[in-house]
């Protein structure tokens, strides 16, 4: 019985010691409360504390700047040595020494290990963590130079190396151009097979060809209240979007009548093509340039100066050292006659009075009737000017240490585009500018005036009798600049794909090619059949 009244006195001293710690531990809690009510920014002060004293733990952690800057720091010569590795990598590799690089990697990797866990410590590198590496870093720097891998055999092999890339650039700018230029002369295989088909129709169908004939001699030829357009080309489908897409935008198309020129290789497949298709009223006339019998040697300079044994090897002998310049100036176009027809308009159409020039590359957006009333103010070509950079003016086209050119030339003056042209034939006539082209084209025949094509003697021959026309009739630059502004494009009556891309080519610049593909009807039988799409 005693021990039961011990425990029950226990019991009773247990329950008064947690009544006591119960009510000790409320009144802590009330005076808490009672001091943060009198003085509610305590717990701002402390979280200040806490902040000062984070901030004077972070100011008292390693500066990288400073570390590297100096020079008794391991982690600056860590950095240096893992620098010199780095290059010597690369050496080792070109020289096939793969177990060198291997090793300088790996030595890379743990110098880098090392700084990453000094930054994240915010301590400075020891000699006991920098001392393992730098030995092994110096091991091999050592074994490096051992190998010839020094500084001087680093220059000469990186003045090889780069000798040796100039020369393959070289090569490969003179493979390119040489490519791009036989890729731009040559007749893609699609465009030869609707000559050969068009061509084989005008040889065989007799009775096509007269009616063909026959219809070709409309009164409409020589009226001068009709409008004129000319193109001179031997690529059908090229002059089929000239005119289509300038009969199609005319406001007036059976007021319109189109002069074209071709070469005897072409001249049935034009007269087939334009015969038989419609053009929305408009009237064609095809004519064969062989039929031009005045074109001759004794008249023309071109033609003499092919004949002659120097103007061939220059322009046709191949050698190493003028290559590029070669396949540029092979170009066909450059030499062709119908290329330089343009200089003997008045001579082809003598009835005429005003007639509008289109190359075959380009693409009629608008009505061109108005350039018929446009005030060339007495002068003789119409033309839009190309001097909005400064590599456009004549001093880019023509040689002024020439004495002809440098005393009756500005150097800074306007050059103009050829592709779209009005021209006063009268105006022509009366300043006899024919015989202008054929006197500097005989000047030129050792080549120093310029080098080669239809504009340089254009410039020349136009000068002071070229009157400049609104910019937005002829919108070059669609045959090489792939960046031309979409808003002067639409705004433009004529876009030019001027240049080695034309859009009958598979190289040609995918954004311009709907513009051309537009006024092609992909729907003939023949061009289907020549899988021309």
């Amino acid at each position: 019985m005693r021990r039961r009244v011990n425990e029950g006195r226990r019991k009773k001293r247990f329950s008064c010691i947690y009544i006591s710690l119960a009510v000790g531990l409320l009144g802590l809690g009330f005076l808490v409360f009672m001091i943060h009510q009198q003085n509610p920014d305590s717990g701002s002060s402390l979280r200040k504390l806490e902040d000062h004293l984070e901030d004077s733990t972070m100011s008292s952690r390693l500066n990288f700047t400073e570390e590297m800057l100096s020079i008794n720091s391991f982690t600056r010569q860590l950095g240096d040595q893992m620098v010199l590795a780095k290059a010597y990598v690369v050496i080792a590799k070109e020289n096939n020494n793969l177990q060198l690089a291997w090793e300088l990697s790996a030595q890379i990797r743990a110098c880098q290990l090392l700084l990453s866990r000094a930054a994240n410590r915010g301590t400075p590198v020891t000699i006991q963590e920098a001392e393992p590496i730098m030995k092994e870093f110096s091991s091999l720097i050592f074994q490096a130079r051992d190998l010839h891998y020094d500084s001087v055999t680093m220059i000469m092999k990186s003045k090889a190396q780069i000798q040796a890339l100039e020369e393959r650039a070289n090569a490969a700018v003179v493979q390119s151009t040489t490519f791009g230029q036989l890729a731009a002369e040559a007749v893609p295989k699609s465009l030869y097979c609707l000559a050969m088909l068009l061509t084989l129709d005008w040889a065989t169908h007799a009775d096509l060809r007269d009616r063909i004939t026959q219809n070709q001699q409309s009164p409409k030829l020589t009226n001068n209240s009709f409008y004129h357009f000319v193109v001179f080309s031997d690529n059908i489908i090229g002059t089929s979007v000239a005119v289509n897409s300038t009969v199609q935008n005319a406001h007036h198309p059976e007021q319109i009548v189109f002069h074209i020129v071709t070469d005897s290789v072409n001249y049935g497949g034009m007269q087939i093509w334009f015969g038989q298709n419609q053009f929305n009223g408009a009237a064609i006339e095809v004519q064969n340039i062989d039929s031009f019998f005045w074109l001759n040697a004794s008249y023309v300079p071109v033609l003499k100066q092919l004949q002659d044994s120097d103007t061939q090897n220059y322009y046709f002998k191949t050698s190493g050292q003028d290559a590029k310049r070669t396949f540029k100036f092979r170009n066909p176009k450059y030499l062709s006659i119908l290329n330089h027809l343009r200089f003997y308009i008045p001579e082809v159409y003598p009835e005429l009075e005003k007639v509008v020039f289109l190359d075959d590359d380009v693409v009629v957006q608008k009505d061109l009737t108005e350039l018929f009333v446009v005030d060339l103010h007495g002068n003789v070509n119409g033309a839009v000017e190309t001097c909005l950079e400064s590599f456009h003016r004549y001093h880019k086209y023509l040689n002024f240490s020439h004495p002809k050119i440098h005393s009756d030339f500005d150097p800074q003056a306007c050059g103009w585009a050829f592709g779209m042209n009005v021209f006063d034939l009268v105006a022509w006539k009366k300043a006899n500018v024919t015989s202008k082209y054929h006197y500097w084209q005989e000047q030129n025949v050792d080549r120093t005036l310029w080098k080669l094509g239809t504009l340089p003697p254009g410039l020349l021959t136009f000068y002071g009798l070229t009157e400049p026309l609104d910019r937005r009739w002829h919108i070059l630059g669609l045959g090489y600049d792939p960046s031309v502004d979409s808003e002067l494009i639409n705004s433009g009556a004529v876009v030019h794909f001027n240049g080695n891309l034309k859009p009958w080519l598979k190289l040609a610049i995918s954004r311009y090619r709907p513009l051309w593909e537009k006024y092609v009807d992909y729907s003939h039988p023949y061009l289907q059949q020549c899988n021309i799409h």
